[in-house]
């Protein structure tokens, strides 16, 4: 073929990504690329804690003891008298903690005060919210399944906790709503997540569950305007 034919001919023309919607989208040459990843599973990395500093600082009444019964927290003042106001918030705050021994202390330490603290836990509740709002939107496997683990414990720990806790259920059921089919299907295999209380899909659910019974006659329809798909432990 001739330079001179070779001038004439058609110019191929380039695609154009575009998004769906927009003015580009409708030109010839446009191809419409989906939206970008949503990451609704992708993890967020914790900021540092305040619990990691006091607890570098030397500012925790704790210590580690190596006993006959494996690693367990050493309190050096009884539990009973601890400012709850102070020290809760902060040991909630160490649930975005993954590393040893934060991560020990601040889970042992928080299931220590639950079972110890009675009455002093309810007025403590809206201090506890961010935190464990924190400790949900890491979206950490590991971390959820503390946190719910740990919330199991703090509905039961006191009474009228579980009410308490009906109104911070919109900043604490979006990441429950979106983990919450998420279990691992192993086939014929055992899940061991399942032996361990770590499947997040199940711990979900019994924190839910547990939301319902504790939480008094308005916690159903706020967990079900949350969670849509939740259904009631208590009509069966």
């Amino acid at each position: 073929m001739s330079k001179k034919m070779r001038a004439f001919e058609p110019l191929a023309k380039k695609e154009l990504k575009a998004e769906g919607f927009t003015v580009k989208s409708t030109m010839k040459n446009a191809v419409v690329v989906g939206p970008p990843a949503v990451g609704a599973f992708s993890e967020r990395p914790p900021k540092p804690t305040a619990f990691r500093r006091f607890y570098e600082r030397g500012d925790l009444p704790i210590a580690l003891d190596h006993g006959s019964r494996g690693k367990r927290i050493s309190w050096k003042v009884e539990i009973e008298k601890l400012d709850y106001h102070h020290y809760l918030p902060l040991y909630f705050d160490g649930l975005c903690e993954t590393v040893h021994p934060y991560e020990f202390f601040a889970r042992q330490g928080i299931h220590d005060m639950l079972e110890h603290g009675g009455s002093k836990v309810l007025p403590v509740i809206p201090q506890l919210i961010i935190p464990i709002k924190n400790a949900l939107n890491t979206r950490n496997r590991q971390i959820i399944c503390t946190t719910l683990k740990i919330l199991q414990h703090l509905v039961v720990s006191a009474d009228m906790v579980g009410e308490a806790l009906v109104p911070y259920y919109r900043q604490i059921l979006p990441i429950l709503r979106i983990f919450k089919n998420m279990n691992r299907n192993l086939g014929d295999g055992i899940d061991y997540s399942q032996q361990k209380r770590e499947n997040i899909g199940d711990l979900i659910q019994e924190t839910l569950e547990m939301f319902e019974r504790y939480g008094g006659e308005d916690a159903f329809i706020n967990i079900k305007y949350m969670v849509p798909t939740y259904e009631s432990c208590l009509l069966n």
